[in-house]
């Protein structure tokens, strides 16, 4: 007599297991975390590579070589992540390095466009490597600037510059001075407060953030005699050396009358060599104590506001327009035919 309860014991068995396959091979890779309505496509994630075949890459830029005394040509993105490399520092938000790159690759279009040859050598150059244009250092310098930090150095560069690739910034249709420096007073300056020249995008704005930056507050120590000598002015009452008459918009010196000469706050930085504009001083003995408050010039953007407001979840685009007002994020790709047309 054959045995039906076996039999049927192994029948349901197989059929449970028919149907709970398709969950068990399913289950392994579900997550509650990748779950989504019906009918949505799930995205892959972005891979972020060497900037190439880009917007950039269609343009060439002359570098001349300071050191060397030499011209260095290479593709405009090989050429920007050299400059945002140099100017700014890897650690900082990769939002704060996009709007640098969106800085950078404004001024070298404005550059390439406006033929301006001021701090170029005879020759067929676009730009120096150095503060007169924008800094700059190729790979090699890099390698050897960063050591054992290279490779995620220069990959978070690079991504900084092929994520804006294409973009500059514009005032009503033209390309922007893109001025910026490191760190504020706590606050930008107009443009005609420093230099002769009024911006309507340079305006003053509040840069708190830069109160966090190491370069915030430094001092610097000299004899009266040099401090005398540097200014072409004699003190007479050491209690009370100098007063300021002027004030700017970005809360720096405007002017200071010292024993009856006036000079711009702009002067005494540059003949004192003072970390910036905002500045005070006291005497102690037959030394003169400045203390200074920010680092650079102070129109357009602070790279340390830029990293702050990146810090506190701002992106590129709203840095860029909160430092450089009523400007517009416009293609390239019509001015860089422009320029290539001209070569």
């Amino acid at each position: 007599m054959i045995k039906i309860k076996p039999f049927i014991t192994l029948t349901a068995i197989l059929v449970v297991v028919t149907l709970m396959l398709p969950a068990l091979l399913v289950l392994p890779f579900s997550d509650a975390k990748t779950s989504r309505q019906l009918g949505e496509v799930s995205k892959p994630k972005p891979v972020h590579v060497q900037a190439e075949n880009t917007a950039d890459a269609a343009m060439e830029v002359a570098v001349y070589r300071t050191a060397k005394k030499k011209i260095e040509t290479l593709p405009l993105d090989q050429y920007l992540i050299g400059v945002v490399a140099a100017e700014m520092p890897a650690d900082f938000q990769l939002e704060a390095l996009k709007a640098q790159a969106l800085a950078a690759r404004t001024y070298i279009v404005r550059q390439l466009l406006n033929k301006e040859k001021i701090g170029l050598p005879e020759g067929k150059a676009d730009v120096t490597d150095t503060e007169i244009h924008q800094v700059y250092k190729n790979n090699e310098e890099l390698k050897k600037l960063w050591g054992v930090d290279y490779k995620w150095k220069i990959n978070k560069i690079t991504e900084a510059v092929k994520e804006t690739s294409g973009q500059i910034l514009t005032y009503e249709g033209n390309p922007i001075t893109p001025t910026f420096f490191s760190t504020s007073n706590g606050y930008t300056e107009n443009s005609e407060d420093y230099w002769s020249n009024s911006y309507p995008y340079l305006r003053s704005v509040a840069s708190p953030w830069d109160k966090n930056s190491p370069k915030f507050i430094s001092q610097k120590i000299m004899s009266v005699g040099e401090f005398e000598a540097r200014l072409g002015v004699k003190l007479v009452d050491r209690k009370n050396v100098g007063k300021i008459i002027e004030r700017t918009a970005g809360k720096r010196v405007g002017k200071v009358e010292i024993n009856g000469k006036v000079l711009t706050g702009r002067e005494i930085r540059d003949k004192l060599d003072l970390r910036s504009s905002d500045f005070s001083w006291v005497v102690k003995g037959n030394n003169i104590i400045i203390t200074t408050k920010g680092f650079g010039h102070g129109v357009g953007m602070s790279q340390y506001g830029a990293n702050g407001m990146a810090s506190e979840g701002k992106n590129y685009k709203e840095i860029v327009k909160y430092y450089y007002k009523g400007v517009e994020i416009s293609n390239s790709d019509t001015l860089i035919t422009k320029v290539t047309a001209k070569k």
